[in-house]
């Protein structure tokens, strides 16, 4: 764990020294405790009435919130991190806190997450990227995961009678739909997302870490196993092989009325009602069923965690803030706003009423993130997973596609 510094130095006396940090009432300073957050994630509604409330509660603090957004942070983070005097808090995506955390300029908030957060009940897509070498960098703040949206219509009409119970019922359910011209699922064929769920499903891993050393895991049988079951449910819809699935928008092909389903975030709602109003009352939603009943598939869990740099001017300013935002209080208020999964299985519960969540959080139980390596994002940049899963669709062997992709991947993160 890394040495903590104090603010202010404990030579003088300790009344004198807190009051110099402006820690007493009566000290005579405001802290202000700059932060960044990602545009889109909060809702000015929530920011305002979360400011507000958090500075009557602390008449000695004052926020200052940035907006920021998402192209090009990887490169103002790091560099705000390294130099001197940056912000105070900072959300990043979920996945991104290993490549910061390398730079070694991340102040280490285990001892925090266990004492005061409750880190044992954290969802893991957003805990186990925020720790690194058995220490806890990034706060778990918010989540979210695919379901499956679909057509109760269509449902209906191949006489499906609700959401499956396992991934073999959901392939049986998926068979009837494609049918009389509608398509059982629109499953683009490059969804790398949707694939991963199904591969830690099978036990299998996209890479593994050896001693320190990463090596691309898409050749195992747990992984094969994974990607055959990809390859069976994407056949039952006429998704592309080729390409992900924002090209063409999934959700503007499900608009059409004519898909019985898709894998997406609940925020494709939006899309699909504005390309037609009509299937307003028509979409029903499920978590994406597991190999056994009872248990949801493993899924890809997206979102955000909030960490603090060393340089931090006034860090326990900064952990008191992160603490409240990550705390029962606000991850409820952000949940019910933002259509998010609360940071704790506990908290699932908050969102019981809004369907498309519910069945979202049921996921986030569930839930992975990415391999934790500072390296994954540039294995992103030029995804080898991509290619790998058109070739199988395309009747290629699959053994050998897998061991091209994984041989890349190796590559990549050794660099």
């Amino acid at each position: 764990m890394k040495n903590r510094h104090l603010a202010c130095p404990l030579a003088a006396a300790a009344a004198l020294a807190l009051a110099g940090c402006g820690l007493l009432p009566g000290g005579g300073q405001t802290r202000t405790v700059d932060i960044w957050l990602m545009r889109d994630s909060v809702s000015e509604d929530f920011l305002n009435r979360f400011t507000e409330a958090y500075e009557n509660e602390h008449d000695d603090v004052e926020l200052n919130v940035t907006i920021q957004d998402w192209t090009g942070i990887g490169k103002k983070v790091t560099e705000a991190i390294q130099g001197g005097g940056g912000p105070d808090l900072i959300e990043v995506g979920n996945t991104q806190v290993a490549q910061y955390a390398d730079t070694d300029k991340l102040f280490d908030l285990t001892l925090e997450s266990v004492r005061d957060l409750g880190s044992e009940d954290w969802l893991p897509g957003l805990a186990e990227p925020g720790s690194i070498g058995g220490s806890q960098y990034g706060i778990p703040w918010y989540a979210a995961n695919r379901i499956v949206i679909y057509n109760k219509d269509l449902f209906a009409q191949a006489g499906v009678g609700g959401p499956p119970a396992t991934r073999a019922e959901w392939l049986e359910a998926t068979e009837k739909l494609n049918r009389q011209g509608s398509q059982g699922i629109y499953l683009a064929g490059q969804d790398w997302y949707t694939l991963a769920g199904f591969i830690w499903d099978e036990g299998g891993e996209l890479a593994v870490d050896k001693g320190g050393q990463w090596t691309g895991a898409l050749d195992s049988p747990a992984a094969l196993r994974g990607m055959q079951f990809y390859k069976d449910l994407q056949s039952l819809g006429s998704g592309p092989k080729n390409a992900d699935e924002q090209n063409p928008p999934q959700a503007e092909v499900f608009a059409r009325g004519d898909v019985a389903q898709i894998v997406a975030t609940p925020s494709a709602v939006a899309a699909v009602l504005k390309a037609n109003p009509g299937l307003k009352d028509k979409l029903g939603y499920f978590t994406i069923p597991g190999k056994k009943a009872g248990t949801p598939c493993a899924v890809f869990t997206g979102g955000s965690d909030l960490i603090i740099p060393e340089n931090a001017p006034d860090r326990g300013a900064a952990l008191d803030v992160a603490k409240a935002l990550a705390g029962e209080k606000w991850q409820t208020e952000l949940a019910r706003a933002m259509g998010y999964v609360p940071n704790k299985k506990s908290l699932a519960s908050v969102v019981s009423g809004q369907e498309a969540t519910a069945a979202m959080a049921a996921g986030a139980a569930n839930g992975r993130a990415t391999p934790n390596s500072p390296q994954w994002a540039d294995v992103e940049a030029d995804n080898p997973i991509k290619p790998f899963m058109t070739a199988v669709l395309e009747g290629k062997d699959a053994t050998k596609a897998a061991r091209t992709a994984s041989a890349a991947i190796t590559d990549t993160l050794s660099e």
